[in-house]
């Protein structure tokens, strides 16, 4: 095998050429930015990314009162399960 020969060089950046391409698919497919060999790393935008932003932090928003609305109501039905049943009946006479 001869070392100093022209398709010993090759290989080597071939091979090189090769791992750098793998190591870009795999971070731009993972979601990682992309680093750019000349100006730093490569950030993906959408156009429409604000857009989606505001949309899910208003429905983040419904979900959470939601989500505080069922924990008031399951507290009153643990409490209503929990409770002495006179309690509740004189509870339920009070509120007629």
């Amino acid at each position: 095998m001869n070392f100093g020969g022209p398709f010993f060089v090759l290989a080597i950046i071939a091979m090189s050429t090769l791992g750098w391409m793998f190591t870009t698919w795999v971070r731009a497919r993972h979601g990682y930015p992309v680093e750019n060999e000349w100006t730093g790393t490569v950030h993906r935008t959408e156009p429409d990314a604000g857009r989606k932003i505001d949309l899910l932090s208003s429905e983040n928003e419904k979900l959470v009162g939601r989500i505080s609305r069922l924990e008031e109501r399951i507290a009153v039905l643990e409490r209503i399960a929990t409770d002495p049943a006179t309690r509740t009946a004189r509870d339920i006479d009070a509120l007629r």
